[in-house]
């Protein structure tokens, strides 16, 4: 008897230790039918709609559905309606992926505690195509990666498959996003050889029924380095052979390929311009190959080059004079700020400015220079700053989001892209929260008209509870997380001051002489006696000219400029005085200590909300805030102390001493990792 009851014992807690509480079903927690239930109809077969019925069949514990092709406008896409009587639920769609969004859409409101009478709702994608890119390479480590290593397990495949790559389409396809690129930007060619392609033709087969199509980074040496042509010249006749014969390869294998993301001619990677050739060349030579099969080239703008220019300036001075020099299936991949996805940047100068080009924004959600997975940052705010911004490029309200979703300009094909924090960590993204922002980039993707706040309630309550008492404190604090953190980082538009190669931690101090300009802090806080800051007016750089009228005339004047940028701007005198009366120097201390107390609030706010978490989350959390805590004590005392050499101003006296030396921090050296 006695064993008999461990046996009991063990068969109830079986089941728990299955599902233990490590985060990895991210928000997909939907309830399981106790009997999988015959609830759903459709007019449509595929495999597809098969994942539509089985996902609402195990989960759904409401009224009847259908799930129904019907008409609708061309430009409904892969929209959907759903409509709710008190005996069923019909989703409407033009397509069978229509109809799995409408499914998720239903599980998750499900999952918020929604209500569903009289629901009358319609959803269409602001964006075509809603990529993630991965910074995986093929030996399994991932650039920039901070999850472990490469959900791709290429050694395995293609006989050996991992169910997490089905997994990892499920998640992509609750939240819209319908495209991923598998490997690095810096590529290796080897991405492109046959039996590369075969285990790629796996992933691409288990991602279609959930509407993910396949796309590779590739090299631009790739023929001369695979195919031994005496060069990639793109005007070469062997080079575009090469490429003609590696595309029909591709799409003999994988007939709905997206096509190929190009870094090219940028620290480092070979390109056109090796052989005189401009990006236009080698965009057009792949985007030809590509378009009989209707792939698309994403060609990346972050090129800059050692130079006396001013890198904020360049990736404009290179595109802007090849306007509408690109084919039609060409579209030019930009960062949302001119230097490198920086805690706050001002927007890039290229929206707008290429009129004949297609142009899609790129944001990075893993967080290279954001704490990585050890910083609470949400990035909702960051992304809806970049996609609200006005360029004026075409009068007022041309903001971003609508130059690159074809509304102020007719486009054949609209696209947007972030880059990957995916990795095999248990809980996928290294810190709990960090999976909200792969959630937020897939739902702004879909619909860039959501507020941060919306989408942050929306996946508390389907990651964790819909209890009030903690749905509210944890919003509260990853809606102020990112401004947090830019405060105790580099405040009123100072940036890329991190330490080199990691971006870990702070290094304002970083002078790499004999080694590129760009690459040192000091290139970029400009600090002296006289003040701080890098002078972008059209006495300095004149970065403010390649801004249209209005932005020009704004950011050229320091009364003008928004005081979040200012450093971004202009070189500001220490004692130069802010709206609310400060001088510079008392602002900077102030906005670094902001900082530090507000993770040290949101230490206090996680603590209060323990009862209505889990404890493995919970202690998790708690771990990483703690490490947040302290680095921003670490970025406030380095930055605040290494200035102070140069303001000679003493910090207030109402703000917390440093607690480090300042040659103490000068000797910190973390070894993790290589430059990008």
């Amino acid at each position: 008897m006695q064993h008999f009851r461990h046996y009991i014992l063990l068969f109830l807690i079986l089941p728990l230790m299955a599902f233990a509480e490590d985060g990895s079903q991210l928000w997909l927690r939907y309830p399981v039918n106790p009997k999988p239930r015959n609830i759903v109809n459709s007019n449509s077969k595929s495999p597809t709609i098969e994942i539509s019925k089985k996902e609402l069949n195990q989960h759904w514990a409401g009224q009847a559905i259908d799930l129904k092709i019907d008409r609708f406008p061309e430009n409904f896409k892969d929209g959907y309606k759903i409509v709710s009587t008190p005996k069923k639920i019909s989703v409407l769609a033009k397509t069978d992926l229509g109809l799995l969004y409408g499914s998720y859409h239903l599980l998750n409101l499900q999952q918020q505690k929604a209500s569903f009478s009289n629901l009358k709702l319609e959803e269409k994608p602001s964006y075509d195509v809603r990529i993630l890119n991965h910074w995986d390479n093929l030996d399994g480590t991932i650039e920039r990666g901070y999850a472990g290593h490469s959900l791709w397990k290429w050694e395995d495949l293609p006989n050996k498959i991992s169910p997490r790559y089905e997994e990892y389409a499920r998640a992509n396809a609750s939240i819209g996003i319908n495209a991923t690129v598998l490997n690095n930007v810096n590529a290796s060619p080897n991405m492109l050889r046959e039996d590369y392609l075969k285990k790629v033709k796996v992933l691409a087969d288990i991602f279609r029924p959930y509407g993910i199509k396949v796309y590779l980074s590739v090299n631009f040496s790739s023929p001369k380095v695979l195919g031994n042509t005496k060069d990639s010249d793109p005007l070469n006749k062997e080079v575009q052979k090469w490429w003609k014969d590696k595309a029909a390869e591709i799409y003999k294998l994988i007939p709905d390929f997206g096509g190929f993301l190009v870094k090219a001619n940028s620290e480092g990677q070979p390109g056109p311009q090796d052989y005189g050739r401009t990006h236009a060349d080698g965009a057009n030579m792949m985007a030809d190959v590509l378009k009989p099969y209707g792939g698309i080239v994403m060609w990346r703008a972050f090129v800059y080059s050692p130079s006396k220019e001013d890198r904020a300036k360049q990736a404009h001075l290179e595109f802007v004079p090849l306007d509408g020099k690109f084919r039609d299936n060409v579209i030019i991949q930009i960062k949302n700020g001119p230097i490198d996805f920086q805690p706050r940047e001002a927007f890039n100068p290229l929206f707008g400015a290429l009129r004949k080009t297609s142009e899609m924004v790129e944001f990075q959600i893993t967080q290279e220079y954001l704490g990585q997975a050890n910083h609470l940052v949400y990035l909702a705010p960051l992304f809806k700053e970049t996609l609200d911004s006005d360029t004026f490029s075409d009068g007022k309200g041309s903001t971003i989001a609508k130059i690159t979703d074809g509304t102020l300009r007719p486009a054949k094909l609209t696209d947007i892209s972030a880059v990957a924090n995916i990795g095999e960590d248990k809980n996928w993204t290294g810190h709990h929260f960090a999976q909200a922002n792969w959630y937020a980039f897939g739902r702004l993707a879909w619909n860039h008209d959501l507020t941060s706040e919306k989408i942050a309630d929306e996946w508390i309550k389907m990651t964790f509870t819909d209890d009030k008492n903690f749905v509210n404190q944890v919003k509260e604090m990853m809606l102020t997380s990112r401004e947090t953190a830019v405060d105790y980082m580099m405040p009123l538009g100072l940036h890329h001051i991190f330490a080199g190669g990691h971006h870990y931690g702070p290094e304002p101090w970083g002078d790499y002489k004999g080694g590129r300009p760009d690459w040192s802090p000091v290139y970029y806080h400009q600090a002296n006696a006289e003040g701080i800051g890098f002078d972008r007016t059209k006495t300095g750089s004149d970065a403010v000219s390649q801004y249209f009228t209005t932005l020009n005339e704004t950011y050229n004047n320091i009364k003008t400029t928004p005081e979040n940028l200012i450093l971004w701007f202009h070189h500001v005198p220490w004692d130069y005085r802010m709206k609310d009366g400060k001088t510079l120097w008392d602002e900077l201390c102030y906005k670094y200590d902001s900082g530090v107390q507000g993770v040290r609030a949101y230490q206090k706010a996680w603590e209060s909300v323990k009862p209505y978490v889990d404890a493995e989350r919970f202690s998790e959390v708690q771990d990483k805030l703690k490490i947040q805590a302290e680095d921003a004590v670490w970025w406030k005392d380095a930055c605040l102390l290494y200035f102070q050499t140069f303001s000679k101003r003493p910090i207030p006296s109402d703000i917390e001493k440093p607690v480090h030396e300042l040659e103490d921090l000068k000797k910190i050296k973390l070894n993790m990792g290589h430059h990008n």
